[in-house]
């Protein structure tokens, strides 16, 4: 049996691989995400020098072998539910991003601009560099046709904030920052737009979407953080966003 088409302005508990089925065609503006990292992460309570007293459990990993595959299913999928002027953020470590790249490509997907995410911290290291970055590829349906709005006059592709500390808070192992994740929504959205997350985690992109005055979609497999993230909605009001200097990339050559 089909599962009923899903709504804006909701997140559903379950397999994005399966929800996604429920996404009408060309019905998406944006996505922004950041899939598990197929990297044997353990979520330990430990990581980044937190109490884990509140750190909530369940983390769902990919395996390795199988993380081509599924990162080509769901970006596949994406790639239908976009619109055609849609866009999409996806956030990786440097460990799988080659099986991102293969898999945007191979969807059909073009790529704007490959953008470093750099922060304040990373996890110790011993024998190598330590990782205080992450990858964020951002990627349209058509190159010619794609929301961009010119919120910075000099928008750089080297973005450097803080992950956020939630001293004494409920928290997941591992959440984005509500600046950069508004500050991809100002650019690359606009008001009433729908915004996917399919791997949502602690609901980030659904609660910056519901303040920016965006309507947001959201797909949790993880049944705790399904529910931290609806209580942070509840808890969310919406507030009016109307970016300076709103233009469209219609007629301007993409750079490289």
């Amino acid at each position: 049996m089909p599962l009923p088409l899903c709504v804006p302005n909701e997140i559903y508990h379950g397999d994005a691989l399966e929800l996604f089925a429920a996404v009408p065609d060309g019905s998406v503006d944006l996505i922004v995400t950041d899939p598990p990292f197929a990297i044997d992460f353990t979520a330990q309570r430990g990581n980044y020098n937190r109490k884990g007293d509140r750190v909530l459990e369940g983390y769902r990993e990919v395996l390795p072998c199988d993380y081509a595959a599924f990162t080509r299913s769901w970006i596949d999928q994406a790639y239908r539910a976009l619109s055609d002027a849609g866009s999409m953020y996806i956030f990786s470590g440097w460990t799988n991003l080659k099986d991102i790249l293969n898999a945007v490509d191979d969807a059909g997907f073009f790529t704007i601009n490959h953008l470093i995410w750099k922060y304040q911290f990373g996890v110790f290291t011993r024998k190598k560099y330590v990782t205080s970055h992450y990858h964020i590829l951002f990627v349209v349906k058509n190159p010619k046709r794609y929301t961009f709005n010119k919120v910075e006059h000099y928008p750089e592709d080297v973005w450097i904030i803080n992950r956020e500390y939630w001293t004494g808070k409920k928290k997941t192992p591992t959440k984005l920052p509500m600046e950069i994740v508004r500050k991809i929504l100002q650019f690359s959205s606009n008001p009433g737009d729908i915004v996917l997350d399919p791997f949502l985690g602690s609901g980030t992109v659904a609660v910056a979407s519901k303040e920016l005055g965006r309507q947001y979609l959201g797909f949790e497999i993880v049944e705790d953080y399904y529910a931290f993230a609806r209580e942070r909605l509840e808890q969310t009001e919406t507030r009016a966003a109307s970016p300076e200097g709103i233009i469209s990339r219609a007629d301007e050559e993409v750079g490289q």
